[in-house]
């Protein structure tokens, strides 16, 4: 997850980034089966996101507060906690909203 986000931090706020960010999942989810939960929750997240806005006009303030979002949602992540830590995060991401 520290790759993502840093990858991520160093991206445009556009729904390219979204769709890149979601490939960047499905790679990591097969190479690294122990978060593959985490990776599918993210990807849907993500997803609804960019189903949202493609071929509609994206505002920028929405644009910026989804990518804001989403970065400080990976940073919270600890993909190397105990049980209870992943739960909880798990949970966050099933319960984000990245744009409302």
């Amino acid at each position: 997850m520290n790759d993502l986000h840093a990858w991520l931090s160093q991206q445009h706020h556009g729904l390219r980034t979204f769709q890149t960010f979601q490939q960047k999942l499905e790679t990591l989810g097969r190479d690294d089966p122990a978060q593959r939960g985490l990776c599918r929750l993210l990807s849907g997240l993500v997803g609804t996101y960019v189903e949202a806005f493609d071929e509609a006009p994206l505002p920028v303030d929405v644009a910026d507060r989804a990518y804001r979002r989403l970065l400080t949602l990976l940073d919270s992540l600890d993909p190397h906690g105990n049980a209870d830590r992943r739960l909880a995060d798990i949970n966050r991401v099933a319960t984000c909203d990245l744009w409302r």
